[in-house]
């Protein structure tokens, strides 16, 4: 019976042997998705939401001949702030007499020197760009616009399931590939699998990044290029020994 310290691999209840298959399977990415954020402000909530409104629409418009239809530009939240500012000594008053927030209570003995400052409309704006190649251009053109990044990049790929379900069935060649070359070198003939736990992480570049620090932890295949959608599999499998039928006596 073979065992496992600490490596995660289920350990086989029968006579048999457990092991890790792993495989890589590396994808063009053909869209991207990121999330910028679109501000303005103004001194009332009105015109706040024009401005708004305005300088999204001059956004989408300029990112239109890059291939960024307005359907892409895909709003995930708006939120409206107001702000209020101390006035200083000797500086005129905005707006006239002084406002105080609802519930704010003055203390004794002290004018009350706060007023109305300004609305800030805050819209974040989900970006989805179907060709991946063309991010930068577009990142650059929102920018210029007046947008802001607000997160990072996700690439895609066309057929992710199709990916995913490559890398699996790699995997799990590779772990009986594994069983069938231990089983052999110990004399025994493998037999039938009785437990197979999957696991996978799609990244961009991270499983290379993990190569790099740790070059024994996932076995030999290490992708050969960095930036590319990388679906890393990982399946780990008991196999019983084949046991030979015993005749009749």
């Amino acid at each position: 019976m073979t065992q496992s310290y600490g490596s995660g691999i289920p350990v086989p209840q029968t006579e048999g042997i457990a092991v890790v298959g792993e495989a890589v399977r590396r994808v063009t990415p053909e869209s991207a998705e990121f999330v910028i954020e679109i501000a303005t402000a103004a001194p009332t909530a009105a015109q706040a939401l024009r401005d708004h409104q305005a300088k999204s629409a001059q956004i989408a418009q300029t990112v239109l001949p890059l291939g960024v239809q307005r359907t892409e530009l895909q709003t995930i939240s708006v939120n409206v702030l107001n702000f209020y500012a101390p006035v200083l000594p000797g500086l005129p008053q905005f707006g006239g007499a002084p406002q105080v927030t609802p519930g704010f209570a003055v203390a004794a003995g002290f004018q009350q020197d706060v007023q109305f400052g300004a609305y800030q409309v805050k819209n974040l704006t989900r970006v989805v760009v179907r060709e991946a190649a063309r991010v930068g251009d577009v990142v650059d053109a929102l920018t210029k616009a007046g947008a802001s990044l607000a997160g990072g990049f996700s690439f895609r790929a066309a057929d992710e399931a199709g990916a995913r379900r490559a890398a699996l069935e790699e995997a799990a060649r590779d772990a009986r590939s594994k069983a069938e070359t231990l089983a052999s070198a110990a004399g025994k003939q493998l037999g039938e699998p009785h437990s197979i736990v999957e696991d996978i992480v799609a990244s961009n570049g991270v499983y290379t990044a993990w190569r790099a620090q740790a070059p024994f932890a996932f076995g030999p295949a290490a992708p050969a290029f960095a930036g590319e959608l990388e679906y890393y599999a990982r399946v780990s499998a008991s196999f019983r020994f084949h046991q030979p039928a015993r005749t009749a006596a």
